[in-house]
């Protein structure tokens, strides 16, 4: 099989500029300080822009919950 159309070195190369990874933003809560991703709720507390978004004493809690009902069957 004979390769008809074939790009040059210099026209993939400017094809592929764009597959660079870029590195991901982050940002200190507001709230506790902790370091997050912009856009996006905090992991630690929960807080998104000064409002309270996630409980995560009831989310810990039932994590919790479900590994002690996984390991008593």
């Amino acid at each position: 099989m004979v390769v008809r159309m074939r790009h040059t070195k210099g026209h993939t190369g400017n094809r592929r500029s764009h597959h660079a990874l870029k590195p991901k933003n982050f940002s200190a809560c507001s709230h506790c300080g902790a370091m997050r991703l912009t856009h996006t709720v905090c992991g630690a507390c929960g807080y998104y822009r000064g409002r309270k978004v996630i409980d995560m004493v009831k989310k810990v809690e039932k994590k919790q919950a479900k590994a002690k009902a996984k390991t008593a069957k």
